[in-house]
């Protein structure tokens, strides 16, 4: 597949995750969410807005019950601070309490956002919160976190595609690929 572009702005350099890459991990995370979740029901967790591709097509994978839900986190820095900030922006439209909680994220690296959130979660007395993301770069990590499942481990070039975005663009490719132009924006969550 031809990486797509832009009429202004960055381009697509090169695809690193094809979209059949992609359809063989969503398939393999779904069967051991299947295997580990049988018949228990749990709470699949979508974190918009990168993560919705992933989610959709990941529950569509999983052969047990599942409930799903999206929430969506904000990271801003307080004026006059270098710290970074998050905030649930769109919450949980059903409660957790004593249910098996599965986060799906699109990519993680620091943890920080992530770590927040489970933070959030467990205050709601989730019987378990484990988290799947379709990316992970534990290189870039400063927290530990319950990432049960990862679709692929990926350096830290700036990624657009399958729900990665810059500047609201890229996100409905169906692969994932750097850009041209490596933005001066921070993909770190």
């Amino acid at each position: 597949m031809k990486p797509a572009s832009s009429r202004s702005g960055p381009q697509v350099n090169r695809i690193v995750l094809s979209e059949e890459d992609i359809t063989g991990a969503v398939r393999r995370l779904g069967s051991e969410i299947t295997r580990d979740y049988r018949n228990r029901n749990p709470v699949v967790v979508g974190v918009l807005n990168g993560a919705f591709f992933f989610t959709c097509d990941l529950i569509r994978r999983i052969e047990t019950p599942v409930t799903l839900d999206f929430l969506s986190l904000r990271r801003f820095c307080l004026e006059n601070s270098a710290n970074r900030q998050v905030e649930i922006t769109r919450d949980l439209e059903e409660s957790i309490e004593d249910r098996e909680v599965l986060i799906v994220e699109d990519l993680v690296d620091t943890g920080l956002s992530l770590n927040y959130l489970c933070q959030v979660l467990e205050d709601r007395k989730p019987r378990s919160v484990a988290i799947c993301s379709l990316l992970d770069r534990p290189q870039l990590r400063l927290v530990e976190l319950p990432l049960k499942y990862r679709g692929f481990e990926v350096d830290d070039q700036f990624l657009v595609g399958y729900g990665l975005d810059f500047q609201g663009h890229f996100r409905g490719l169906p692969y994932v690929a750097t850009l041209e132009q490596v933005p001066d924006t921070s993909q770190v969550a």
